[in-house]
């Protein structure tokens, strides 16, 4: 109980440095779009914004069941990162990747959903690059973290996917306090780097992050037939090896219009095995499983 009352106390105070900032919780409310646009001041003279749709009301079964707590999902794109959020929260890019197409799955199981755009400074022709590895990156992510603490009073899960499984596990292993993660789930993780690339962040995967740092409930999934140089699911395995979490599970997803071939970057697109094509839903209804305390 104590725990809990330093926690509120923590973001009180957070949400009280929001109201003195301009930019710190400015949000639009699109009459109809994809979700709430919110904008929140991170490193000095920039910002982050995210499409936010809020979790359900309980239902009285979860409430009787004592699952009715709220949880909204975090989630990280992969690629570039840069989504370019129109003013209705809709992606003018990124519109393939497999958690942007999953949104909708998302809602109906019971969750929020915040769909985080690359930060101001980071939207070129790289958007997020290298920056997903850095502590300045799990910094912006926290300032996301506790304002969806504060709107929503409910848990909060980081989920990314591809190179967006960088981000999520750079959050979930910086962050602590009121901006720490309740839970993280990486799909088609980015485990494989290119070292010696023209452009150096391309070497980067998640285990040069510090996961021994994650000892929050861990979910990994990949898909048999991803074909993506960057994520070969028989290297799941030597994520959780490193990470500490509460609770851990590695799934393997199979079936689905699968493309075979060689290994190649081509590969890595959302509406591929890599992206979990035409097995969205089943692939939310485990994450759902997970967050909820089950298995996948």
């Amino acid at each position: 109980m104590m725990l809990l009352q330093m926690r509120s106390l923590a973001l009180v105070f957070l949400l009280s440095a929001h109201v003195v900032l301009p930019l710190a919780a400015r949000a639009q409310s699109p009459s109809a779009g994809c979700g709430e646009v919110v904008t929140l001041a991170t490193r000095a003279g920039s910002t982050t914004r995210y499409a936010f749709v809020p979790p359900p009301a309980p239902s009285a079964a979860q409430v009787a069941a004592s699952t009715g707590g709220t949880v909204t999902l975090v989630l990280l794109a992969g690629g570039s990162g840069h989504l370019d959020l129109d003013g209705r929260g809709c992606p003018r890019s990124l519109k393939g990747n497999s958690l942007v197409r999953s949104i909708p799955l998302f809602g109906a199981a019971g969750f929020g959903t915040a769909l985080v755009d690359a930060p101001s400074d980071w939207q070129g022709e790289d958007g997020l690059g290298g920056f997903r590895a850095s502590p300045e990156h799990a910094q912006d992510l926290a300032r996301v973290i506790t304002d969806l603490r504060a709107r929503t009073g409910g848990a909060v899960w980081v989920v990314g996917t591809s190179r967006g499984s960088i981000s999520a596990a750079n959050a979930a292993a910086r962050l602590s306090g009121p901006a720490q993660p309740d839970g993280v789930v990486l799909t088609s993780a980015l485990m494989v780097g290119t070292p010696g690339g023209r452009k150096a962040w391309v070497a980067q995967s998640v285990f040069d992050l510090p996961l021994e740092a994650i000892r929050q409930p861990l979910l990994v999934v990949g898909h048999v037939a991803d074909r993506c140089l960057r994520s070969p699911a028989a290297q799941m395995g030597r994520i959780v090896a490193r990470t500490q979490g509460v609770r851990q599970q590695v799934v393997t997803v199979t079936g689905g219009p699968g493309q075979p071939g060689a290994p190649d970057l081509n590969a890595c697109e959302g509406r591929t095995p890599h992206g979990f094509l035409e097995q969205e839903a089943e692939v939310a209804a485990g994450i759902a499983r997970f967050v909820r305390g089950g298995r996948y």
